[in-house]
């Protein structure tokens, strides 16, 4: 691929500015451009917004600026953005608590948030549910909320404890280390890791980490040589020790682990597959080497545990749908492996776990868990019943047969059982309450319509009791299709304000996700993604159909991978829907994987360098190149990104608004809102939070020409 051409930036600027004027009356930014046209195998593609990708130049900054304040605007008009924005802050005020863990100090540890904390704060008792004290509150290591505690290791004698935070949303990660009992911190700091915890060996620990980034290009770059190091306490990063690379592939990731008997020490390799490669080292001998026990990238391979001398592996390998093996710790390699619970053809194995000497594993059964109990030689002995559609989370311990798990659904918030799995016996541990809004007032129900071309798609449906088909019910159709990840029935505060103005939410659990396994997946992937559009497409019609909306009424949104998938079929089917909300957005396929840790989506995507065919499949669909020009009518469209961003870079969104915006799709508004001190999602504070689906409701029911409920 080359930059072959330029066209006159003043002619570019002339084009925008004629474009903005037949779209619409707000008067939208000029963006920054350089006319780039890019050959991907013969083929031409303009990308004349290219340098919004410097997301730190001061050209872009002032665009950025001036995209904010027109969105503010526009927002600052919607007579009841405020009360909105009151009662969304209302729903979200309920104190928030997450199961008790068991940690190696015997104490018992969880996290809980009064309410309308920013980051939730992590306490511990010396017995579930005994009294508590804080150990470790994010809230005081920023004065904005915007740095997030992303992780607790303790060492396994329970002296030490680190923690990992993230700045701003950002992936890069920082390690702290503490001393448990007194919460004095230690000189140890660990700068620019990313994807890791911290695996305790002796007096030290692994992480996982790059080199230090450019300056400038901290949020930006591609991502190379990630490596598995060890750091000794009271020593400074610099003297950390490399324990593992791989020199040959700079792209590739490395994570790292070890089972609690400190006795095997696991890296898993990911970036050229839908899985991950494994290798271990026996820990107890100095003079052992490396065994490989996968080498390709090709299916899952994670450790669960280790028991009498056996590792237990949760894996897709020759079960698409997921089994459990066992294999003697010395002599790993897979075809040493055997079958501890086989793979079920009715259901997916999503998760397993030890509690004492008894296994629990989780399946999804047509997107909702249910959750069983094994013995350890793979035998079925019951199962955990649950009240409906629901998701579960487990909290165990491989030496304690008491667990915990967490039952939560689209309006109920988590419920806390306690479980005994030698006995069976349940009991409520903790109940989450949640004032002025009753669960019981409202109903899911999951129906399966037919796709283009004929594949049967579940979707979930929840709405007020009592709710009539009348046609033009609002319905705000939510949807992600990607990298193996299964839409559960999940809990959101904010979903409740939709809900409760009389607002039909929808899941559509499309191709490409995990709800039936591997080959769901894949259907979803490379040369099939468009199924994972034609699916969402036929969502929308099926809801239309079927009499629950119509097209005025129809709201959709997704974030990431499901950025894509709104941008994508907005594009297909612009009168199909009222208001697109894309957020955090892959909206350039042509270079996705230059940026970051882009390039690790590429077994999912494929890139515009593979072959002609999947170049010109990419351009085909690319959110950013299939914008129409010609005057047809798009639906309004509130674009959503972050500044701090470093899984899905902005210049993704920033290239999309602007082009959206230089277009001739009608009058509806093309807006973009560029958040700071933000990242793709996860740690972002509850103000940031409530601030954002107070804009994005606010743009829903402004363009729908509706207004909520008093």
């Amino acid at each position: 691929m080359a930059r072959i051409k330029t066209t006159s930036i003043i002619a570019l600027m002339a084009i925008t500015m004629v474009s903005c004027s037949k779209q619409s009356q707000i008067s939208y930014p000029e963006a920054p451009s350089d006319g780039t046209v890019d050959v991907y195998f013969g083929n031409e593609v303009n990308d004349p917004y290219r340098p919004l990708e410097n997301d730190t130049a001061a050209e872009t900054l002032a665009w950025v600026k001036a995209e904010n304040e027109v969105t503010q605007e526009y927002l600052s008009k919607i007579p009841f953005r405020g009360k909105i924005r009151e009662r969304i802050k209302e729903l979200n005020n309920y104190p928030k608590e997450g199961m008790p863990y068991k940690e190696n100090d015997g104490k018992y540890y969880f996290y809980k948030n009064d309410g309308l904390q920013n980051q939730s704060v992590l306490y511990r008792s010396e017995t579930p549910g005994g009294e508590a004290e804080v150990f470790l509150d994010p809230n005081k290591l920023s004065d904005d909320g915007t740095v997030a505690l992303t992780g607790v290791y303790q060492s396994h004698d329970g002296k030490y404890t680190a923690y990992t935070i993230s700045r701003s949303g950002s992936d890069w990660t920082e390690i702290y280390v503490m001393d448990t009992a007194t919460g004095k911190l230690l000189d140890d700091h660990i700068e620019w890791a990313k994807f890791t915890g911290a695996a305790w060996h002796g007096d030290g620990f692994y992480y996982s980490a790059y080199e230090k980034p450019a300056p400038g290009k901290e949020f930006s770059n591609a991502n190379e040589y990630h490596k598995v190091y060890y750091h000794k306490l009271g020593t400074p990063q610099s003297a950390d020790k490399v324990i593992y690379e791989n020199r040959n592939e700079p792209l590739h990731f490395h994570s790292v682990d070890i089972t609690n008997d400190e006795s095997t020490l696991l890296v898993m390799g990911g970036g050229a597959g839908n899985g991950n490669s494994l290798y271990v080292k026996d820990l107890t001998n100095p003079n052992s080497k490396w065994i490989t026990v996968e080498e390709s990238q090709d299916n899952d391979i994670s450790v669960i545990d280790a028991k009498d001398g056996k590792l237990y592996i949760f894996t897709s390998a020759d079960a698409p749908k997921y089994k459990l093996v066992a294999v003697d710790a010395k002599a790993p390699q897979r075809a040493n492996w055997k079958d501890v619970v086989s793979e079920n053809p009715e259901a997916v194995l999503v998760n397993a776990s030890f509690a004492g000497d008894k296994l629990i594993l989780t399946y999804d059964k047509d997107a909702s868990h249910h959750a069983y109990v094994y013995n350890k030689e793979g035998e079925k002995e019951r199962e955990i019943k649950l009240p409906g559609y629901g998701t579960l989370s487990f909290s165990t311990n491989s030496k304690d047969p008491k667990a915990f798990y967490a039952f939560s659904s689209f309006t109920t918030p988590s419920t806390i059982m306690e479980y005994n799995v030698e006995t069976g016996d349940s009991k409520l541990f903790h109940a989450t309450e949640l004032q002025g809004f009753n669960p019981e007032d409202y109903v899911t129900e999951q129906v399966f319509y037919t796709s283009k071309d004929g594949t049967e798609i579940p979707m979930f449906i929840t709405y007020k009791k009592g709710l009539k088909k009348n046609g033009k019910n609002p319905v705000y159709l939510y949807g992600y299709g990607g990298f193996n990840v299964t839409l559960n029935p999940g809990f959101s505060a904010n979903r409740l304000f939709w809900l409760e103005n009389g607002g039909i939410y929808a899941q559509a659990n499309l191709r490409g996700g995990g709800e039936y396994g591997e080959d769901w997946h894949l259907a979803g992937t490379q040369l099939k993604k468009k199924n994972v559009f034609n699916d969402f497409i036929a969502a929308a019609e099926y809801m239309i159909k079927e009499g629950w909306t119509d097209k005025d009424h129809l709201v959709i949104e997704g974030g990431s991978n499901g950025g894509l998938l709104v941008g994508a079929v907005t594009n297909m089917r612009p009168d199909l829907f009222k208001v697109a909300i894309p957020r955090v957005g892959v909206m350039d396929m042509m270079r996705y994987h230059l940026f970051t840790i882009g390039w690790n989506w590429a077994h999912d995507y494929g890139t515009s360098q593979d072959s002609p065919e999947m170049s010109q499949y990419l351009l085909s669909y690319s959110p950013m190149h299939n914008i129409k020009n010609d005057g047809t009518p798009y639906p309004a469209i509130l674009i959503t990104t972050a500044d701090h961003d470093d899984r899905v870079v902005p210049a993704h969104s920033f290239k999309y608004a602007a082009t959206l915006q230089a277009s001739d799709t009608g009058d509806a508004p093309k807006l973009i809102r560029i958040d700071s001190n933000a990242g793709h999602g996860a740690g972002k504070p509850i103000d940031k939070i409530i601030d954002e689906y107070t804009d994005i409701y606010s743009f829903i029911y402004e363009n729908m020409g509706l207004k909520p409920n008093d």
